[in-house]
């Protein structure tokens, strides 16, 4: 997939993704860097990952540090921004990428601490980094978005409210980032092909990809998602505040 940004697009820009050592995460870092951003590679603990994507992208070129917290840990969030803070002054867009629930040995509150309680104090640390005309962006799937209205796998479901639950907490935010001029978009997107939630979903309920697959059409894959992430933080702000991904056949609108 080739990078949706212009080259030099986003020069000087400084651009934090969560969880952004692998996967869709660095899918999506590694686009920012390419059109000329300043970017932060997020990781909770994979530090030598993470690392070796700085390097890379350095050697293209690029400039990019990293910066490890768990984000269920507020002290280590604040010394993530302090570390942001120092090294670039401040932000311009935040993609809220990091989410789980479904790992194993996990408390059985993990989910909601993770997909809610946290993404709101990454958001409210992060606002004082965020000055007018930043973006934020919040990476959720249909299966979370329409969870109200659509029943998702059983495997899948504690996670999906807690997402859903994450994304309300975030939108009554809207009116306190408007003020402030930064913009907000939800970018909801079908499974994923290549993602650790859709191995695990696989894993657990053997088919379930096919199926989505055969009722959806096709579905993308990390490359092709990441691109519409980047997108989301540098075109207008679409109506009611959210991206759609991929096919909505089947899931029921709020």
């Amino acid at each position: 997939m080739s990078n949706p940004l212009a080259a030099g697009s986003l020069d000087g820009k400084r651009v934090l993704v969560t969880g952004s050592s692998r996967g869709i995460g660095a899918d999506t870092v590694g686009y920012f860097a390419e059109a000329g951003a300043r970017v932060v590679i997020n990781f909770r603990n994979k530090e030598a990952r993470a690392n070796k994507l700085a390097a890379s992208i350095g050697a293209a070129g690029g400039q990019a540090i990293t910066a490890g917290a768990d984000l269920t840990d507020p002290d280590s969030v604040a010394a993530m921004f302090e570390t942001i803070r120092s090294e670039y002054g401040g932000l311009d867009i935040l993609v809220m990428n990091a989410s789980g629930g479904m790992e194993s040995g996990m408390a059985a509150d993990y989910a909601t601490l993770l997909n809610r309680d946290a993404q709101v104090n990454l958001l409210a640390s992060a606002l004082p980094l965020l000055g007018e005309g930043s973006r934020v962006v919040y990476v959720t799937s249909h299966q979370a978005h329409f969870i109200a209205t659509t029943p998702t796998m059983p495997e899948y479901e504690p996670v999906a409210r807690s997402k859903r639950a994450g994304e309300d907490a975030l939108r009554a935010m809207i009116p306190q980032l408007d003020k402030a001029g930064v913009g907000f978009v939800v970018v909801s997107g079908d499974m994923i092909e290549g993602t650790i939630t859709a191995t695990l979903l696989e894993r657990s309920n053997p088919g379930a990809l096919g199926l989505r697959k055969e009722a959806a059409g096709r579905l993308y894959n990390v490359s092709e998602f990441a691109a519409e992430i980047v997108q989301a933080a540098v075109e207008p702000v679409p109506e009611n505040n959210t991206r759609y991904v991929g096919d909505v056949t089947g899931f029921v609108a709020l």
